[in-house]
């Protein structure tokens, strides 16, 4: 993982880039690469607060390095990212969390804003990049995606956030694409569990720094 800046509207912003080459499998919820598929790198693209290009796949495209690639957005500061490892698994989470939302919360009632409370403002996504060595199946790789988004819920309300994420959030997950593939992606699978504990690690460590901040 680098990390890169370059300037826009005369702000400048962050991005994180994962170059992995051939040989790998991911799955991904992003705009740009999302799905399940052979993928050559991530890129976790922050942006300015109120983004309002209509186009942004082909700008993330544009920021990419070329190929078949995953691309997210994050108007969240990547530079203050959170990487934690448990027993070969990876997991890097850019944490914002100034409109925390329920999944299930009814229709037409608005998210509470932290902003105002907390006396700054703030943009909030939360993006999720893991890396695990073994290979899986389609079904393992959803299953370990349904993993990746309990641990953060879990880490979310341990942190003291009332939320099951935010709105706009993404995550990815690279695998091998050869080799035995595993099963189960859930949290009581040898991987799983490895995968839940690093993303739980760093969501909450995350959620936890975002707070005195007073920042993204």
């Amino acid at each position: 993982m680098k990390l890169t800046t370059r300037t826009e509207e005369g702000v400048e912003l962050g991005a994180l880039l994962w170059e992995f080459g051939p040989g790998w499998r991911m799955i991904s919820s992003a705009m740009l690469g999302g799905g399940i598929g052979p993928r050559e790198w991530i890129l976790n693209a922050q942006v300015v607060a109120g983004y309002s290009r209509m186009d942004p796949v082909e700008h993330l495209a544009e920021l990419g390095p070329g190929g078949d690639g995953v691309g997210m957005m994050t108007a969240a500061s990547v530079d203050r990212n959170v990487h934690a490892e448990d027993g070969g698994v990876e997991a890097v989470a850019t944490v914002g969390l100034r409109v925390p939302t329920w999944a299930a919360a009814p229709e037409g009632a608005a998210d509470p804003e932290l902003a105002p409370m907390l006396g700054a403002p703030r943009v909030g996504t939360i993006n999720i990049v893991a890396v695990l060595p073994v290979a899986m199946t389609d079904a393992a790789l959803v299953n370990a995606v349904m993993t990746m988004t309990e641990a953060k819920t879990q880490a979310l309300l341990e942190a003291g956030f009332p939320c099951t994420g935010t709105a706009s959030d993404a995550l990815c997950l690279a695998v091998p694409d050869t080799g035995p593939q595993e099963l189960f992606g859930g949290p009581r699978s040898p991987w799983g569990a490895r995968l839940a504990r690093a993303v739980h690690t760093s969501v909450r460590r995350g959620a936890e720094a975002w707070r005195p901040w007073g920042g993204e």
